[in-house]
């Protein structure tokens, strides 16, 4: 494959390939993955640049050779954006044509070929100062040459992973609204900052009266003495620290309620999006994946702001203030004392680069590591029953030392890096007090000029010690923030049409009308499938597990879609209507149903919060709950923990089904509804079900025959998703064809 791109494995709707162009390239490797994933047809791409890994999901009706179509042009693309992404574009001709106005093709060689020689000269021939001058120059077109380049490649990575239409950086994508507040945190942090170079100030001034007997600055304040000075100078330090204290007290509130604002707003308005998903993309992703976005990365997002933002902004403005003070009152120790910002910058944008890579292998070690234990506790009963403690306990082991290993890869790498940059830091003040100290004895710099000044640099390089660490938090933002927008990016339920089901009309007629589904990946679940289920009667559906029973249903809420056919409710193809009226008319009754952490009359009353008490007790009569709730120490309000696990499996399935009851819809599904509970229980529930069913539509699925034999009409379903029979229980049985055999079966007997 071209470019050395090659699959490595081939699944139905999911594919692995090896792409070396990745290799060590983590911006690369993210402009891929997105450039992949905004092509229709594939769900998720995911590019390692430490491995050259890449995972492609995809529509199952693509064909491999399809995918590998796609993925040799995406990588070809890549390689020749000029945006250096990937590997230099070959040289083309270009045609000829005359230079447009304020082209920078010529402009820009030209003034770099001008500044140079005009440079060469200043140091060649011209005076110390303008020596001076040229290397403080130097110093800050470097600084400017490093930075300009380290954000125009934090600019086009968000770029591409954001999509088509992102046109801001993303630190300004996650500010979002939160505009006024980030004013206020940087006025006062400026502010601040400023404050702390004044005190500084005064205590250089309070040195050199101690030695000399008097500051200059002072007298023209009319502090002619030394005692007059030095109480002046006590009462300017004083008046400094308090400003200092007020100011970063502040400064540091505004940028913690900025970081806790972006917190709140990213994670209500992710998870009101993770609400409206469409189910088949909600179960495809890891439970544990989607709360890590919705919990650690969002709470990274805000971390940043309240502090790693702010330690950036008190930077910028020390070196505001810094640069034209040396610049004015000390060009001759203005190059050195300034000398370390390019080469930390470049270790920066250096540590950045390895850091991504290092941070997604991290990642992914954790979320394995998550995924496992949570999976290893779920099945607790399985684990002890097989006797596989000790397994379970390696397998966590071995996905902890990996863990242990790559974050230790991470924490070298990141004390190499902040033990540099501290280097250079103490290397760049000794220059300064050697270089400056012999112009102080040479004549060349006055005393009193850097005595105040030696002091300054101080805060600027303590500072910049710490750019290691924000340039990690600044990658780990960037990063949740991926995560988070392609959580964002999956497609959720379209609302459907126009229509609505007044409840109160409702018959409950439902006709599939040659439907088939597959669902991604696997073979056809229905196909071509007709029935009709008649309004105000019980239908049950029965046959072998994988018979597209529970395909059905899921076609009836709009879980999903038919690829062909049509499905109507009263006439209406339920395609045509909102999903939350379609919903709002069926009742649904899983076969594990879902039991929130909270109290038994919680979990009936949910979705119908304002039914009353007496409701709630009839409802739990009538799915034969009562009679267990009222045993229990604090009956309705018994507390059942996360998924009901204070409950048996038939209990469960009780108090779903009362839920179902309370919510009173015109039309009941119930998947298995009753398969964990015993045959007494089951019977009694049969019983007051009868009376619940009068005038309402019900649909009833079950592998239980005794569950459906009171039916008004039985389908009985066949792999592939087709009708074998259909009728009465004892027109069924008649019949001695499918539904018969598995009668006697599970009855041991043709007729009761």
């Amino acid at each position: 494959m071209e470019l050395g791109a090659s699959p490595r494995s081939v699944t139905p709707g999911r594919q692995r390939w090896d792409v070396k162009l990745i290799l060590g390239r983590p911006r690369t490797a993210e402009v891929l993955a997105a450039t992949l994933r905004r092509i229709p047809g594939i769900t998720e791409a995911q590019a390692n640049p430490v491995t050259g890994g890449m995972l492609i999901r995809h529509d199952a009706r693509l064909r491999a050779t399809d995918i590998g179509r796609i993925v040799s042009r995406a990588v070809a693309r890549v390689a020749e954006e000029p945006t250096g992404v990937g590997r230099p574009a070959p040289a083309r001709p270009a045609p000829a044509q005359a230079p447009r106005a304020g082209s920078g093709l010529v402009v820009r060689p030209a003034l770099a070929v001008g500044g140079g020689v005009a440079a060469g000269i200043a140091l060649v021939k011209g005076s110390a100062l303008s020596r001076q001058v040229v290397a403080v120059a130097g110093v800050a077109a470097a600084t400017a040459v490093v930075l300009r380049k380290a954000w125009r490649g934090t600019v086009d990575t968000p770029r591409a992973a954001a999509g088509p239409g992102a046109e801001r950086h993303a630190l300004l994508e996650i500010v979002g609204p939160h505009r006024r507040r980030l004013y206020r945190a940087a006025a006062l942090s400026v502010a601040c900052q400023a404050a702390e170079m004044a005190l500084g100030t005064f205590l250089g001034w309070t040195g050199l009266v101690l030695i000399k007997g008097e500051a200059a600055p002072l007298v023209s304040l009319g502090l002619t003495t030394a005692s007059a000075q030095l109480w002046g100078l006590a009462g300017l330090v004083a008046a400094a620290c308090a400003a200092v204290a007020g100011l970063s007290y502040a400064s540091t509130l505004q940028w913690r309620r900025l970081g806790q604002d972006i917190e709140h707003d990213w994670r209500g308005r992710t998870y009101r999006h993770v609400q409206h998903l469409e189910l088949g993309h909600l179960e495809g992703e890891r439970t544990s994946r989607v709360a890590g976005a919705l919990t650690n990365d969002v709470g990274q997002l805000g971390a940043f702001f309240a502090g790693p933002a702010n330690d950036v902004l008190q930077l910028v403005t020390s070196l505001a203030l810094l640069v034209p003070a040396f610049l004015l009152l000390a060009p001759q120790i203005a190059w050195i004392a300034f000398l370390p910002i390019p080469v930390i910058a470049w270790l920066s944008l250096q540590h950045q680069e390895k850091a991504a890579a290092e941070y997604a292998v991290t990642g992914e070690s954790r979320a394995r590591l998550g995924s496992q234990v949570i999976n290893s506790l779920e099945a607790g009963a399985t684990v002890k029953s097989f006797c596989t403690e000790g397994y379970e306990a390696e397998r966590v082991d071995e996905l902890s030392e990996a863990v242990q290993e790559s974050s230790r890869q991470t924490d070298r790498s990141t004390s190499r890096h902040a033990e540099t940059i501290r280097s250079c830091t103490t290397a760049s003040m000794a220059g300064t007090l050697l270089i400056g100290g012999r112009s102080v004895l040479n004549g060349t710099l006055r005393f009193e000029v850097f005595s105040p000044l030696i002091g300054l640099p101080q805060m600027l390089l303590m500072r910049m010690s710490r750019l290691g660490g924000i340039a990690d938090q600044y990658q780990r933002t960037l990063a949740s923030y991926d995560r988070v927008q392609r959580l964002r990016a999956l497609p959720v339920e379209a609302d459907g049409g126009d229509g609505t089901l007044d409840l109160a009309e409702v018959q409950g007629e439902i006709v599939l009308d040659r439907v088939t589904f597959a669902y991604p990946g696997r073979s056809t679940a229905l196909k071509d499938l007709s029935l009709t289920v008649p309004a105000g009667q019980v239908t049950a559906l029965v046959g072998a597990t994988g018979s597209g029973k529970t395909t059905i249903a899921r076609l009836l809420m709009r879980f999903q879609d038919a690829q062909s056919g049509r499905v109507l409710i009263d006439g209406q193809d339920i395609r045509g209507l909102r999903r939350h009226s379609l919903r709002h008319a069926i009742g649904f009754v899983a076969q594990d149903p879902f039991l929130f952490d909270g109290s038994i009359a919680d979990n009936i009353r949910y979705g119908s919060f304002d039914a009353s008490d007496e409701a709630v007790l009839q409802a739990a009569a009538m799915a034969e709950a009562h009679s267990f709730i009222a045993t229990l120490p604090d009956g309705y309000d018994t507390l059942i923990g996360e998924r009901g696990a204070a409950l048996s499996g038939g209990q469960r399935q009780r108090i779903a089904l009362a839920r179902a009851i309370l919510k009173d819809s015109p039309v009941v599904i119930l998947d298995e509804a009753t398969s964990a509970v015993d045959n007494e229980t089951e019977a009694a529930i049969q019983r007051t079900l009868r009376g619940f069913a009068a005038d309402r539509t019900m649909v009833v699925i079950a592998h239980r025959l005794s569950t459906v034999r009171h039916a008004d009409r039985i389908y009985v379903m066949d792999k592939g998703g087709v009708v074998a029979e259909q009728g009465t229980h004892n027109e069924l049985l008649a019949q001695h064809g499918l539904y018969a055999s598995l009668w006697q079966l599970q009855a041991g007997e043709l007729a009761v």
